[in-house]
């Protein structure tokens, strides 16, 4: 070993435990020393800041922009042990790191650039500092209502409005909420998932979260790989998962699902965006919900998809789902159901799926669900009677009004049975109604009967409560001829209904007669629209 090789490894080795390791028996050894480090952080320019603080006796110009090179550097070439003049690199790096709460913000900026560029672990205590130090900065700016920060490293990092004037815009407002979101371009989606997660332990408005969020999203996917993208959807998904929904609107998650259509991301972020999007299903539109279907699938839109969303909603409950959300999303679904009843290639299984899934007590009324099967039996010509009959077990014929009643009286399209159960039903209906109207005669023959009947507080039973229910209907008011009238011309009505019930039944057992194989039709019939 030449003089120079022996120089080298003794100034080295009372530095760094690890050359110590590797040559502490090498001194007597001839020839020439060789080491090759592959993973030396920060390369050649790593290398050379640690030479330098070993032949410089212990001392090195540290600061913000090799700070974190230094004490990479530090870490992998073990100089910790205890000097006797001089601190070791690890300890200075460590008092100069405990200081970052003093740098401006551009300082921390490029010390940030620095830790990604060195590709530290997401562990390091250098990084998580560096983030917290931002994002603390962050919180003071919002609460200071702060200026969009300049790039000058001599600048401060948060400069205070002088605008006292009570006719600031919103939009003003915002942005310098905002003005942060071009800074921290740089960052890879694994460092701002972990900046996101500190935001959230300290507070930070969700709505301003998610803002940055989808920001970053829209700049980097302008030079992303389609795998890059996945990654920047992904990680932003992950993070509104973590967020309180209630900040975040209906159409960022929508708007975030229209880019994910495309990409091929993981199915557990997938499944937490449409969980997401289902808890929030009331808030949206039909527009929302006409999602293109995906490649390979025959169906105009993706049905499926809004299955998982409605599964998603209901999934939550009846303790967190009100009975006004539940109307909601069933008048939503309604829409969608004529939305997409003409599509001819639409299963009768999918569009049963779609009509059943939602509770009998959310909807009020079924004419919609009843319009959207007629536009689809228009379109499925080719469906067979039992196909038929299983598209109309989603109707309840009690709530469908006396016009959707009397419409499918007369469609063809539908089956003779579905057409029986909905007069029986309206018969039923008309029956119960003009069985309550007599025991209102007593008070018919004075316009002043209303106030009569609630005097006698010995007669508040079901029937009462429906005789105030139809009165509204028929105009008590003054004129006892026309509800007469309207009562001759209901009984009329109920009459004709019978009538038609009396030959649809009559047809019925024609055909149970003639048909060979009507009796185990008919058998059937009772079971479909049970």
């Amino acid at each position: 070993m030449c003089s120079s090789d022996s120089m080298f490894l003794t100034v080295i080795t009372q530095y760094s435990n690890k050359f110590a390791r590797l040559f502490g028996k090498s001194s007597g050894a001839t020839g020439k020393l060789k080491v090759i480090f592959h993973d030396f952080p920060g390369g050649a320019e790593g290398f050379e800041l640690m030479l330098k603080f070993c032949y410089n006796n212990g001392t090195a110009d540290i600061n913000p922009s090799n700070l974190f090179l230094a004490r990479c550097a530090a870490e992998y070439m073990e100089m910790k042990e205890p000097m006797a003049d001089v601190s070791n690199l690890l300890e200075q790096t460590e008092k100069s790191l405990q200081e970052i709460s003093y740098w401006t913000w551009s300082d921390i900026l490029i010390g940030l650039k620095q830790c990604q560029s060195l590709l530290v672990p997401d562990s390091s205590v250098m990084v998580e500092r560096c983030l917290d130090t931002i994002v603390g900065r962050l919180v003071l700016a919002s609460e200071a209502s702060p200026c969009p920060s300049t790039s000058s490293t001599d600048s401060s990092w948060v400069r205070y409005s002088c605008d006292s004037k009570s006719t600031e815009s919103v939009k003003t407002s915002f942005s310098r909420l905002t003005w942060w979101f071009e800074d921290l371009l740089f960052l890879s989606p694994l460092l701002v998932a972990m900046l996101v997660k500190s935001m959230l332990s300290r507070k930070m408005d969700h709505l301003v979260i998610s803002k940055f969020l989808l920001y970053y999203q829209k700049a980097k996917f302008s030079t992303a790989t389609t795998h890059e993208k996945c990654k920047i959807i992904e990680m932003v998904i992950d993070m509104h998962y973590d967020m309180d929904l209630s900040c975040v609107p209906c159409k960022t998650l929508f708007g975030i699902l229209r880019v994910t259509l495309g990409l091929n991301i993981s199915k557990c972020s997938r499944n937490k965006l449409e969980t997401m999007i289902g808890s929030q299903l009331d808030q949206a539109t039909l527009d929302n919900l006409l999602v293109p279907s995906p490649h390979g699938i025959s169906y105009l839109y993706d049905v499926n998809l809004i299955l998982r969303f409605l599964k998603a909603f209901l999934r939550r409950g009846n303790s967190l789902v009100t009975p006004i959300q539940m109307r909601k999303v069933a008048s939503l679904i309604d829409l969608y159901i004529a939305e997409i009843a003409p599509d001819p290639c639409l299963k009768t299984s999918k569009f049963l799926a779609l009509a059943t899934a939602i509770p009998d007590s959310a909807r009020d009324s079924y004419d919609e669900l009843y319009h959207a099967m007629d536009m689809y039996l228009e379109v499925h010509t080719q469906l067979s009677q039992e196909e038929r009959l299983k598209i109309c077990c989603g109707l309840n014929f009690e709530k469908l009004s006396p016009q959707a009643c009397l419409h499918l009286s007369q469609n063809k399209k539908f089956p003779s049975k579905s057409t029986v159960q909905a007069l029986i039903s309206q018969q039923s209906k008309l029956k119960n109604l003009l069985h309550v109207i007599p025991s209102t005669s007593s008070y018919n023959d004075s316009p002043c009967s209303s106030s009569g009947a609630a005097a006698q507080k010995g007669k508040k039973d079901k029937t009462s409560e429906q005789v105030v229910l139809y009165s509204g209907n028929f105009d008590l008011s003054t004129d006892n001829e026309k509800l007469k009238a309207h009562l001759q011309g209901m009984q009329w009505r109920v009459m004709e209904l019978e009538k038609f019930c009396r030959k649809m039944q009559i047809q019925m057992a024609k055909i149970t007669k003639s048909k060979a194989s009507g009796h185990s039709y008919a058998k059937s019939l009772p079971k479909l629209c049970s």
